[in-house]
């Protein structure tokens, strides 16, 4: 007879209850005042994140905006390149090695991504550093939550509002620079003459910025980001995380600093809840890994200082694996890790490659609708517009010429000078004597070179049509 499988019981005891609620109402978290090594790397971060995307809005190059997404010209300015809709395929590639990036970050040290450099954190914590100075710590704002409304609190609240508004304002102001040249943008707002379209994306943003770092925060990272969850498929037992180890912690517990709480049976944890109280998604580290944590260490930082204060040694909460958790050893090598970074390492290489010699023109032959037609000398004839386009950021003159037939004569302009950015259309016509088609339908190649720097050029396959060869 075969063994059964047990079975066990787990209908909630309260029977009654038919109706299950899918959502849960938010309880606000009110975050607690830390200092430590990962809040001061977390701050160094932020504080270069920060220089780069406000300053990089007001740099200039050669007279123009230095880093410009001119939509309504098609064109995309990074320093001394410029790319335009036919590089699509670079910002795909870019985006599938940022892909593969965040994959290699993820298995080697978890979501140090999110703690650190994601823009919905980093917001975060500024509008967490204005509620703290606008109405105190923790405690203190919980007491201002639940007082009545005076004129203290009206003036406290305006102030955080303020300085929220403030700061999704300059984001906002700051983005839409980036498509509308930044040093024309702002004195517009100030005349109050800014475009229509410019004015809704800045309140967008503005609102958007205000929203999610003011009211939503965690909400973002919990329910909206998808992030959270299938960051676990990445893990493995190798990969550094934020754990609190209980085979030190437990059993937790108070005590008096001196006391001697291994005769007592209690561990390093002294069950404070410092670590719940700083963190910014509301978890306890101490449950174990959740998809909840973000990475942040604050609560490395909080534990870390009570250990200091209780004389223990820190790290009761630090950055860790599941292996070294239990004793085991931990590799940092490992077959995934290897395939990412092999990965990441050729797309960069081949990425950087097609950036740096990528052509300088682009050249597309249209053919006319008639196939072909007979000129007054007798010669089979085929008429193309070329479209071409100079690519770089200076003048150039270009020389045209077809081949791929014997006896094939070209009529048409030969030279060209096309501005930077300007994009040319060139009637072309192709002749040939009809007993040299070997065929009614012949491969040619149209090529145009720079006549001022012979490394740019440019093929473009095409067809001549002539009457069926007999």
């Amino acid at each position: 007879m075969s063994e059964q499988i047990p079975v066990q019981d787990v209908t909630p005891a309260d029977k009654d209850s038919d109706n299950v609620d899918l959502y849960v109402q938010r309880e606000k978290i009110y975050t607690r005042a830390f200092t430590g090594l990962y809040r001061n790397l977390r701050r160094v971060g932020g504080l270069v994140l920060f220089i780069l995307f406000f300053g990089t809005a007001w740099l200039n190059w050669d007279g123009r905006q230095a880093v410009w997404w001119d939509l309504p010209e098609r064109k995309f300015y990074i320093f001394g390149a410029t790319f335009w809709p036919q590089d699509f395929m670079l910002l795909s590639w870019l985006l599938i090695i940022c892909a593969f990036g965040l994959f290699f970050v993820t298995v080697f040290a978890g979501r140090v991504w999110c703690g650190y450099t994601c823009p919905q954190s980093v917001f975060t914590w500024v509008y967490m550093w204005a509620e703290k100075v606008t109405e105190g710590d923790r405690n203190q704002r919980m007491k201002l939550d639940k007082a009545p409304m005076s004129g203290q609190k009206l003036l406290r609240r305006m102030a955080k509002h303020g300085i929220w508004l403030g700061v999704a304002l300059l984001t906002a102001i700051t983005f839409v620079g980036y498509f509308t040249p930044i040093r024309q943008l702002v004195p517009d707002l100030l005349t109050f003459e800014v475009g229509g379209w410019a004015l809704f994306w800045i309140a967008f943003f503005t609102l958007a910025t205000y929203g999610n770092a003011g009211f939503l925060r965690e909400q973002v990272c919990i329910y909206m980001c998808p992030y959270a969850r299938f960051q676990s498929v990445m893990f493995d037992k190798d990969t550094l995380i934020v754990s609190y180890d209980p085979n030190r912690g437990e059993k937790r517990g108070p005590r008096k600093k001196g006391i001697d709480y291994k005769a007592q049976g209690l561990g390093d944890c002294i069950d404070c809840t410092m670590c719940v109280q700083v963190c910014p998604t509301g978890i306890d580290i101490r449950d174990g890994l959740q998809f909840e944590c973000i990475g942040c260490a604050a609560c490395i930082d909080a534990c870390d200082t009570i250990m200091e204060k209780m004389n223990y040694p820190k790290g009761l909460i630090s950055y860790t694996t599941e292996h070294t958790l239990s004793g085991e050893k931990t590799h940092l090598l490992r077959p995934r890790l290897i395939g990412y970074a092999i990965a990441l390492i050729a797309m960069t290489s081949l990425f950087g490659y097609a950036v740096s010699n990528r052509s300088l023109v682009e050249l597309d032959v249209l053919k006319d609708r008639v196939l072909y037609r007979e000129n007054d000398n007798g010669r089979i004839e085929n008429v193309y517009i070329l479209k071409v386009m100079n690519k770089a950021q200076r003048d150039l003159t270009f020389m045209i010429e077809a081949k791929g037939l014997d006896g094939l004569i070209y009529e048409g302009q030969r030279e060209v000078r096309a501005a930077a950015g300007e994009i040319l259309s060139v009637p072309v016509e192709l002749s040939i004597d009809p007993e040299k088609l070997p065929s009614s339908t012949n491969d040619i190649v149209f090529r145009i070179q720079s006549a001022d720097d012979p490394s740019i050029q440019q093929d473009s396959e095409s067809r001549f049509i002539g009457p069926s060869v007999r």
